[in-house]
């Protein structure tokens, strides 16, 4: 059973890296940067912010393909769920890549995975950004909940904190810069729409 569920995980991991890599690709032959200028390394936190995103980053990797790989340590942090729970991460998982799929079409070549907006950017407030702010997000968090309930290990649990907690450190940043870019045009977005949900 657990060999199914790693092939489930192994699913969930490259779609959402074919899905990306796609939108990287698009990017970079419109002519947008994907590594961060000068600006954009100063809204993250610094050169040494940065380079601790990129190490924990390129440790994330290795971490998730020694989970693929079966590797026997990790069935120490295990805990128990029932199957049909842990299924139900796998149907999370699919629901969060496409949610985050729909986003990543809207912002199109608009799309950074650094805090600068291209040359030409205009405010998106289309598909998933016409009721929520940070859809992409939403989809990111989905997406860890789904491996918690899938892998049912704790070590996901850790994962899934500290990417909360960096994307609740990113927010105010992209904000701030969104508003230094769009100034009342998207005061009056955020009014009208919620972070991570639609408003009643």
């Amino acid at each position: 059973m657990e060999t199914q569920f790693r092939l489930a995980f192994l699913i969930l991991l490259a779609a959402l890296l074919a899905m990306r890599v796609y939108f990287m690709l698009k990017v970079r032959r419109s002519g947008g940067r994907l590594l961060p200028d000068k600006q954009a390394v100063q809204r993250e936190g610094g050169l040494a912010f940065l380079i601790l995103r990129v190490v924990l980053f390129v440790g994330l990797l290795i971490f998730l393909m020694m989970y693929c790989a079966g590797a026997a340590w990790m069935s120490t942090f295990q805990f128990t769920l029932p199957a049909w729970v842990r299924w139900a991460g796998f149907g999370l998982g699919i629901t969060a890549v496409t949610f985050w799929t729909w986003t990543q079409v809207h912002l199109d070549t608009r799309w950074s995975a650094q805090l600068q907006l291209s040359k030409q950017h205009r405010l998106v407030t289309s598909g998933p950004y016409a009721f929520m702010r940070h859809p992409l997000y939403a989809a990111l968090i989905a997406w860890c909940l789904a491996l918690i309930l899938l892998t049912a290990n704790w070590i996901f649990f850790v994962i899934c904190a500290l990417s909360a907690a960096g994307v609740f450190y990113r927010i105010p940043k992209e904000e701030q810069m969104l508003i230094e870019a769009f100034g009342d045009e998207y005061r009056a977005y955020m009014n009208q729409t919620g972070k991570f949900w639609s408003r009643l």
